[in-house]
């Protein structure tokens, strides 16, 4: 006889087993990894699509403004991607045709009579299709899966286990002064990437793991309170004996790699993130813990300012400060950028043609190959059209909503923790993603987009006989 929850057990720790080692193939931003990863999604949601029947109904008629933006927003990767007559095309977009001619002036009169997709590089733009599509079912499987509080911890705990194991590896090749890596034989200087080719992308990958590291933390504080000085002591005794402490180990060694990655907007971004954050923690939780402001301020004082220092928090104060916009190349793409939006950004030209369309507008002053825009918001309006852009930004401020919402008006300390960690991991993106491309790293995208999913869960998923907050909360 069948049984479904042994399959749907299955798949949680197929799921959480693909998050884990997704960063360890150089953040899975090779196209072995990154189809190997679309491969896993797939598989995971075509078994629950098998063995749980209705479950596409039961998922559209709870988070059906979340369907209709997935949905909507693959739809309109299409209309770069679906043949249109010859003709079409020429008026819709002349410039992609004139780029066909010129490549293949002998064969023109071939060229007229076929049918031509929108996209400048039709071939990335697939590749870009599928990876979206891959993400989309990530997303509604872990909504999907992730549905109890056990496995909401077991979630982050794996995220967190994954950051605390770059870390280890990123600081101790730093540290060890060997030449070349143990992942790929990569070469290795003083900075730490961990498994990852680029610097920014290990430190945004230890921001999000960071995130879900800390909201863990606050997921197991105890709302109880007492002033018996015994009842404090056992408090304390536990603490030390409970894997509390290993995850506030992991934490600090999360940081000190951070530190050593040299990461300018990494560091800074992971700053402003966690005390925004923790703000709004002090705000709104309620009843207000004495437990969650030492937290924080041991966080200040243990990780920020004794052991990043021991670690190269100076330096990357000084390549903050020294930072120079005439000696920096990043504001020029920018500028060079630019025209393409106002030319292309209805419709984008495409998911992944930046590389293709960028260099008919770089300027001479700009001498480096550039196949991003290091702007995510800039490079997802051309690629994708002011409007797809729009609908990528509705949905992470809807699971960010809902985070807040759970923020505010929870009372039990794991969807606290939850919420706190997506709201951590939006705003930490949101910044780190003005000045580079950590969403080009599938890793870091996946992880992303499982913490949005536990944000779009916070609001409403029930803990039980422990569920005692205000659930009426409802928009």
């Amino acid at each position: 006889m069948f049984n479904s929850q042994k399959t749907e057990k299955f798949l949680f720790g197929f799921l959480l087993f693909t998050l884990f080692w997704l960063p360890l193939s150089l953040g899975a931003n090779r196209p072995w990894a990154w189809a190997l990863m679309q491969m896993s999604f797939f598989f995971i949601g075509g078994v629950l699509l098998l063995t749980h029947e209705g479950l596409l109904s039961k998922l559209y008629s709870k988070y059906k403004p979340l369907v209709v933006l997935w949905l909507a927003f693959l739809a309109w990767q299409l209309i770069n991607l679906v043949p249109l007559p010859f003709a079409l095309v020429e008026a819709i977009r002349p410039e992609r045709v004139q780029l066909l001619l010129n490549e293949n002036i002998e064969g023109m009169r071939n060229i007229t009579s076929q049918w031509l997709s929108l996209s400048f590089d039709v071939g990335q733009s697939d590749v870009t299709f599928f990876k979206s599509l891959a993400y989309c079912f990530l997303f509604f499987i872990s909504l999907a899966l992730i549905n109890s509080a056990k496995r909401l911890r077991y979630t982050l705990i794996v995220i967190s286990g994954a950051g605390i194991f770059q870390a280890i590896y990123g600081s101790l090749e730093v540290l060890s002064g060997l030449k070349y890596s143990l992942v790929f034989k990569l070469p290795v200087s003083h900075i730490a990437t961990g498994s990852f080719v680029y610097k920014n992308h290990y430190a945004n990958f230890l921001l999000l793991c960071l995130s879900a590291a800390i909201g863990y933390m606050i997921a197991s504080l105890r709302t109880q309170t007492s002033s018996s000085n015994r009842e404090r002591l056992r408090r304390i005794v536990r603490f030390w004996l409970s894997n509390k402490v290993l995850f506030r180990i992991g934490i600090i060694i999360m940081v000190i790699a951070l530190v050593m990655s040299r990461s300018r907007m990494g560091n800074s971004a992971f700053y402003i993130a966690m005390t925004i954050t923790a703000t709004l923690g002090l705000i709104y939780f309620k009843p207000r813990q004495k437990s969650y402001v030492v937290l924080f301020i041991s966080m200040l004082v243990i990780d920020i300012l004794i052991v990043s220092s021991l670690f190269g928090l100076k330096q990357v104060q000084q390549r903050i400060e020294q930072t120079n916009l005439t000696q920096e190349s990043r504001d020029e793409v920018i500028t060079d950028a630019l025209p393409l939006l106002s030319e292309y950004g209805i419709i984008g030209t495409g998911g992944g043609t930046f590389y293709t369309v960028y260099p008919q507008f770089q300027s001479e002053s700009t001498q480096h190959f550039y196949d991003h825009a290091h702007n995510e918001y800039l490079q997802f309006a051309i690629e994708f059209g002011v409007i797809g852009a729009a609908l990528l930004a509705a949905l992470l401020l809807m699971c960010a909503k809902n985070a807040m919402s759970a923020i505010r008006h929870r009372r039990h300390p794991l969807p606290r923790g939850v919420a706190f960690a997506t709201v951590m991991a939006v705003i930490g993106m949101a910044l780190h993603s003005t000045v580079d491309f950590p969403l080009q790293a599938p890793a870091n995208t996946a992880i992303f987009i499982v913490l949005l999913a536990l944000g779009a869960l916070s609001r409403d998923i029930p803990m039980g006989r422990h569920n005692m907050e205000n659930n009426q909360v409802q928009s």
